[in-house]
């Protein structure tokens, strides 16, 4: 999806109807046109102007708005820009959606064209649309702060000085080799470039050494509820989410699928699953959910299982060994309101001699629920760590300054006499970096980013 020269596109940018105001964009070489059709003149550049919207086409009036008009370049796209505020009807966005595309050389925008033309036109570097997307979906007030982080290019901005500072290296070591023959070039041309390669090395590799903070916080983390059938999985799921987002039933295999429920803890975001009970079973559905269990269960940052502590429920730790050994897993003894204390204080002797952290709750009285979410939100603050702003966010991010420093660090192992060897690993990690931002060889995953924006953006 490239953008032309001759298309004019316009969206709603707005929520979704009905609303208070609906913000209606325009961009395009036409975009003008399209304005003095609808409003009948344009507004002065940047200064907004209440206009009777019409239908060109019947000269109907179809609201009043306030339309601003900012020409390209001085515009977030780049090009001519437009936006209609208007009141947020369903049916009058309908009409002056409809009037818009009677007005030669418009149509409407495909999702992210607004933004994939601002990139086009040197408005937003690769990071910072990253950083938008991210924004638009963030879910969590920590989320919101690392995507506005990255929109405002703090890792764009940081990428493109290495690349100057890399170019000036380069342009070094390429200077000895095309002046190597006169007299009054500087032997010790390599050196400085060395120098400097050195320094960039050591910094890209320390932003690596983040302990994928960023794309920890971008994708949250997934803690999976596993257990037989019955010891209360959906019950505690819907304790945690505090509603009722899963079935309770006193009949084994009520839950066949896996549900999601999305929580924000303490500004991390958390997936909790609620799965079927693992057990063996002739019913061919619950064999699916069963297998849909073990395959997310397996691939959680945290499994809570939970054991019927009133039934005498047995820990099943050769399964959990087997199947969950490279994920971190608690022991949720739940009923324990039910429990005596005679067993109560069994239970108590067991844990001491197991090597699983465990939790006694109910979630029927709620008792030992506070503590089990300050476990979850320390757990959450721990996942996401601590400190300066991370700036790898994706992987994407990780790969290219990856590729950066393997560059870097090849340079380094040339000698004298290898002033080529040496450019071109230069280059190369040159280029990595240009790669980051979307300066080149990006086409192939244009698409790929552009395709999670919303229609309007």
């Amino acid at each position: 999806m490239l953008s032309s020269s001759r298309d004019t596109i316009f969206a709603l940018s707005s929520g979704r109807p009905p609303a208070a105001i609906a913000v209606v964009r325009v961009s395009g070489p036409q975009a003008g046109d399209a304005v003095r059709a609808l409003a009948g003149r344009l507004p002065k550049a940047r200064q907004a102007m209440l206009a009777r919207v019409r239908d060109p086409a019947s000269d109907d009036t179809i609201d009043q708005a306030v339309v601003l008009w900012f020409p390209g370049p001085a515009s977030e796209t780049g090009e001519d820009t437009a936006e209609i505020q208007l009141h947020g009807g369903r049916a009058v966005i309908a009409a002056t959606l409809a009037a818009l595309s009677r007005v030669p050389g418009c149509r409407p925008a495909e999702a992210g064209e607004f933004t994939r033309r601002a990139f086009e036109n040197g408005k937003l570097d690769l990071t910072r649309v990253e950083g938008l997307a991210d924004l638009i979906g963030a879910e969590t007030d920590a989320q919101r702060r690392q995507a506005l982080r990255q929109l405002q290019g703090l890792l764009g901005d940081k990428a493109e000085a290495w690349r100057t500072r890399l170019t000036e290296a380069l342009a070094q070591v390429e200077a000895r080799i095309d002046f190597s023959d006169e007299a009054d070039v500087p032997e010790d041309f390599l050196g400085p470039a060395r120098h400097a390669a050195q320094q960039l090395a050591e910094e890209i590799e320390k932003v690596l050494a983040d302990g994928r903070r960023g794309e920890r916080l971008r994708d949250g983390l997934v803690v999976a509820i596993a257990g037989a059938p019955n010891a209360g999985k959906s019950s505690l799921l819907n304790t945690i989410a505090r509603r009722d987002a899963a079935i309770v039933s006193p009949h084994a295999g009520t839950t066949r699928d896996v549900i999601e429920v999305h929580l924000d803890l303490d500004g991390c975001p958390v997936t909790l699953l609620d799965t079927a009970g693992i057990r063996d079973s002739e019913d061919p559905v619950e064999q699916e959910g069963v297998r849909r269990a073990r395959e997310r269960v397996a691939a959680a940052d945290l499994v809570l299982w939970i054991i019927d502590a009133a039934a005498g429920g047995e820990i099943p730790l050769e399964e959990l060994e087997r199947e969950f050994q490279k994920t971190e897993t608690w022991l949720i003894w739940n009923k324990i309101d039910l429990l005596s204390p005679l067993r109560l204080k069994s239970l108590n002797s067991i844990i001491y001699r197991l090597d699983y952290r465990s939790h006694f709750v109910s979630t029927r009285s709620h008792v030992g629920i506070d503590d089990l979410f300050k476990g979850l939100s320390a757990l959450a603050s721990h996942f996401v760590g601590a400190g300066e702003p991370a700036m790898v966010t994706r992987e994407r991010h990780r790969r290219a300054l990856e590729e950066a420093a393997n560059g870097l660090r090849r340079a380094l192992m040339h000698t004298e006499g290898q002033e080529d060897l040496v450019a071109e690993d230069l280059r190369l990690a040159a280029r990595s970096l240009a790669r980051l931002t979307g300066r080149i060889d990006v086409e192939d995953i244009l698409d790929v980013i552009f395709r999670d924006f919303c229609i309007g953006k």
